[in-house]
């Protein structure tokens, strides 16, 4: 596949009545309340086609997970001297200014993300009155991705019975036997697969990275309480720990949760054995 080179890149085919702003985010993590940002590329598009960049490298103000890191390369070293986002918050906002939003997968996680930073600096991103470009969306609806599509893709033919589960298990099936047909690279052997494509964050204390493992140390990884150790609130707000288990979260969340409440904790990544303590 050829690399792309954005110099070679033809101007931008849609009619802008006012300019358009193209950015993306790297993070301590996805939690827009509980994380902040570190990095920020902004593209602002003019409605005459002209096109002016900004990046900011951030100070989030807290630590920066080392399985962030692992995303995006930035350490806490490289933004100890640089200024905060409520610093630069300003020239964010007066560059945005006037603009609809557009990036990749920017509804879900970029917009949210900046919306929450704003507010921390006192601003308002305003995105309810902003109109978005997301280039996921229209990925997903051009270029399908369900059952149907794959069983056109694979076998060359259409699924007729889409909600029948014995009609939706020989389709799942015969779009598997076609990929294998097709991609002659994929491993053959079920083990290689399973790790090629579930691979579990070892950081994770259960599937579902509601837990975290943090200097050996199980944490809550969503809501006020993130970044709480379990063994605190064991002592210092049960009552957190016994509304995970009244809620809906998954059953292995809720076991490690119980097991806590019990005086029992699993043992770091890489203990060969259970410790009760």
């Amino acid at each position: 596949m050829a690399k792309c080179n954005p110099m070679s890149i033809e101007p931008l085919k849609i009619k802008l009545d006012r300019p358009l702003a193209i950015f993306d985010i790297e993070s301590t993590g996805i939690s827009p309340r509980a994380d902040r940002i570190i990095e920020l590329a902004v593209i602002r598009i003019e409605p005459d086609g002209t096109e002016t960049e900004k990046y900011w490298l951030v100070n989030p103000t807290i630590p920066i997970p080392v399985e962030s890191t692992a995303v995006h390369g930035i350490t806490d070293e490289v933004v100890k001297d640089c200024p905060t986002f409520a610093q630069v918050a300003p020239q964010v906002d007066a560059f945005l200014k006037g603009c609809d939003l557009g990036g990749y997968n920017v509804l879900r996680f970029d917009i949210p993300m900046l919306s929450e930073e704003f507010v921390r600096a006192g601003l308002d991103l305003d995105a309810d009155n902003r109109r978005v470009l997301d280039a996921q969306r229209i990925y997903h609806l051009k270029e399908p991705r369900d059952l149907s599509a794959a069983l056109r893709f694979f076998c060359g033919c259409e699924h007729r019975d889409a909600h029948g589960a014995e009609a939706v298990t020989r389709a799942t099936l015969d779009v598997i036997k076609g990929q294998f047909r097709k991609y002659d690279d994929l491993p053959r052997d079920l083990a290689t697969l399973d790790r090629l494509f579930n691979a579990t964050d070892p950081f994770n204390a259960d599937r579902s990275g509601r837990l975290r493992w943090v200097d050996g140390e199980i944490t809550i990884n969503f809501g006020k309480k993130k970044g709480a150790r379990i063994k605190d609130l064991v002592g210092e707000d049960p009552g957190f720990l016994k509304w995970i288990l009244r809620s809906d979260f998954p059953i292995d969340t809720r076991r490690i949760v119980e097991d806590a409440l019990n005086g029992v904790f699993p043992p770091p990544p890489g203990t060969p054995s259970n410790k009760v303590e």
